[in-house]
């Protein structure tokens, strides 16, 4: 039985099973991208290479509907979260199509010694191998191969194991747009077989987006091997409110924050760190809110969440749940679970000895703590393992920046959510990843 499946979380219905890639299929995969590696890289301009690019980015507004629909089937992302994640995916291509030439310009060097010339040059390297999340099947593809294809990096993508369909859809599009054979290539590859592929020596490096567990697995085989690696883990992202003349948006802000994708999005936020004489409103508000948002059909425009995104993630974060109210959580805002769809809750009392202090909860799960001062916010928005993302609240123009710089966080968001944007750079620190 092939471990590549689409399952529609919302019945339970299989949909369509994949067959997994041959070692054969696999072998001749790479030296097609090798091959292929050289022609992009040496045959073709960054202005070519842009302009196909370019087209990936049409097609995917072309099809934005057709393609959304795969993502609720696939994984039960809400409709009209479906097809934003898939509007970002022309902006990312657009923009790194639109700037390709500029980005890729080389550098010169002032020599100390004022004779003669040296230039920094970013030049492809080879094959990369992509491993791709089920919970942005279109998003992270787009962060990843974009730019890579444009620089005259070829591609070998596997998609998450519940999302085949989104894959083969992409997978047609990169032909669509004009890039040859090896170029770009899906890999349905058991874990086995991408350790392997990591190992061979005309893979050049791999990247990975998903759990700590998988990480530390990829990390470890790419070490051993001497291979680029970049990782993207989850993250425990805090949510700081320290002051505001408007509590009303602040909530609205914090509800939008932790339930973008049911919750199941590793920037999300999911500590609410909330300053002493604010706490006792912005609890009574933001679980009002919360209570108010129920999980409901993911093909409807209307849905603000859909199912999790399988039988097993409802059961693990319906564990982590259990356990965090056995150890001295308190649930606020709660509800029966129905099968994959997870009732919004909100904890409080979680202490440092608590297993949901250091967790992340993938999920409609907020935890909510109560502090005395600035110092005791950013000390607290600090002890966890993670360092994905992080936002602060506050009237402050300069509480807000001396906040920001003892985060210990890979990115900053002040007064703002959900703003990711095609320009920013996206990562963590600590066991968020790197690169």
């Amino acid at each position: 039985m092939s471990t590549y499946a689409v399952v529609n979380p919302a019945t339970g219905e299989k949909v369509k099973e994949y067959p997994e890639i041959s070692d054969g299929e696999l072998s001749e995969a790479i030296g097609t991208a090798w091959d292929a590696h050289r022609k992009l890289a040496l045959s073709t301009s960054v202005a070519d290479r842009a302009a196909r690019i370019k087209r990936v980015g049409e097609l995917h507004l072309e099809r934005r509907e057709a393609l959304a629909e795969i993502a609720v089937r696939e994984m039960g992302k809400p409709m009209e979260q479906a097809l934003g994640e898939v509007d970002f995916c022309g902006d990312i291509y657009g923009y790194y199509a639109d700037r390709a030439e500029d980005l890729l310009e080389d550098e010169p060097i002032d020599l100390l010694d004022g004779e003669g010339t040296a230039v920094i040059r970013r030049s492809a390297m080879g094959p990369l191998i992509g491993i791709m999340p089920w919970n942005f099947p279109y998003y992270q593809v787009a962060r990843f191969a974009g730019p890579n294809l444009i620089v005259g990096n070829t591609i070998l993508l596997k998609p998450a194991p519940q999302c085949p369909e989104s894959a083969e859809a992409i997978q047609a599009i990169y032909e669509e747009a004009g890039f040859a054979e090896g170029d770009y290539r899906t890999i349905l590859a058991t874990n086995d077989q991408i350790a392997e592929a990591i190992a061979d020596p005309r893979v050049r490096g791999v990247s990975v987006t998903g759990s700590e567990r998988a990480g530390s697995a990829v990390a470890e085989v790419a070490g051993r091997n001497l291979k680029k690696v970049v990782l993207e883990m989850g993250g425990s992202d805090p949510f700081i409110l320290l002051a505001t003349q408007d509590l009303d948006e602040a909530v609205d802000s914090a509800v939008n924050a932790r339930l973008d994708n049911t919750g199941q999005s590793c920037n999300a936020a999911k500590r609410f760190i909330v300053a002493d004489d604010l706490y006792d409103d912005f609890l009574a508000k933001f679980t009002e809110r919360m209570r108010a948002t129920e999980a409901g059909d993911p093909t409807s425009d209307d849905a603000a969440m859909g199912p999790l995104s399988s039988d097993t993630a409802a059961e693990r974060l319906q564990d982590q749940l259990d356990r965090a109210v056995a150890q001295g959580a308190e649930v606020v805002v709660g509800g029966e679970r129905r099968e994959n769809f997870f009732p919004t809750t909100v904890l409080t009392g979680i202490t440092s000895d608590n297993d949901a202090y250091h967790e992340e909860f993938f999920g409609p799960v907020a935890s909510v703590y109560r502090v005395g001062s600035e110092e005791e916010a950013v000390e607290l928005a600090n002890d966890t393992p993670f360092g994905l993302g992080s936002y602060v609240f506050t009237d402050d123009a300069e509480q807000a920046q001396r906040v920001a710089n003892h985060l210990d966080t890979g990115m900053v968001f002040i007064n703002g959510v959900l703003l990711d944007g095609a320009e920013l750079p996206f990562g963590g620190v600590k066991r968020s990843g790197f690169g």
